[in-house]
């Protein structure tokens, strides 16, 4: 647990800096998004990375998609535009231990998002998705993003560089199989439902992945500026207490 502790604090605390425009106002903006969280990766089902493993192969590639149904930043509405972000880990590291070192990171940003919106998507991705701070390769990218539900299928498309379609799988006692509070977890992950993908496919920050029956999870979400800060401040305490108990036990 103690390079979760580790890496989601360099996780959520970063983005609250870096992504936070620079003047005071801007900085004390409020937000809130209520959607979708469509997530798909190169990993077996259940994905070992939100569990602090090695993923299934050398490295975990993958997405976050978060569809918002309702939102704002500030006074800007964001109701009905969609924020991803795709990134691979480096080979035969888990994705805690090597995140801010991951060979790309690159956030694609709604397109029918007006310029007010397309910074407020930004500001949100710099706190709720990796960003910028998961690896020194990152860039931001303007590109349709669409979702159709065709029955048990979700297909989402990225531009002309992303598509994956994904169901979930059944769980044994019947409903969908659904994951609560892994060690990774942020709030955007305190519970989704577990799937496959049928196919995923990425052709974009020097990538080519053609992938089947992978990892597929289906999360809704509520989540606000407020929420994001006492998690941050949650982290912090959890890492000053490690600290000082690795400190006693070295003297």
């Amino acid at each position: 647990m103690k390079v979760v502790f580790f890496a989601l604090a360099a996780a959520m605390a970063a983005p609250l800096v870096l992504g936070a425009p620079k003047d005071e106002k801007a900085k004390a903006t409020k937000w809130k998004i209520t959607g979708q969280l469509e997530e798909a990766c190169s990993c077996n089902a259940a994905c070992p990375c939100w569990f602090d493993s090695k993923p299934t192969r050398t490295t975990c590639g993958g997405n976050q998609v978060l569809f918002i149904q309702k939102g704002n930043y500030g006074n800007v509405k964001l109701d009905g535009l969609a924020v991803a972000n795709y990134a691979q880990s480096p080979e035969n590291q888990t994705m805690m231990d090597s995140f801010g070192k991951w060979n790309f990171s690159t956030n694609y940003i709604d397109e029918k998002a007006n310029p007010e919106q397309r910074k407020a998507l930004e500001a949100i991705a710099a706190v709720v998705l990796p960003s910028n701070n998961g690896s020194k390769n990152f860039k931001t990218v303007y590109v349709p993003i669409t979702r159709k539900i065709e029955g048990k299928d979700h297909i989402i498309t990225i531009g002309n560089v992303a598509t994956f379609t994904g169901h979930l799988v059944e769980g044994g006692l019947g409903g969908s199989s659904k994951i609560t509070n892994p060690p990774g977890a942020d709030p955007l992950h305190h519970q989704y439902a577990q799937g496959k993908t049928t196919r995923m496919i990425y052709n974009d920050s020097d990538q080519n992945w053609d992938w089947t029956g992978t990892n597929y999870m289906l999360g809704t979400f509520t989540l606000d500026s407020d929420q994001y800060a006492k998690f941050v401040a949650g982290l912090a305490q959890k890492m000053a207490k490690k600290e000082k108990t690795e400190s006693a036990e070295k003297k």
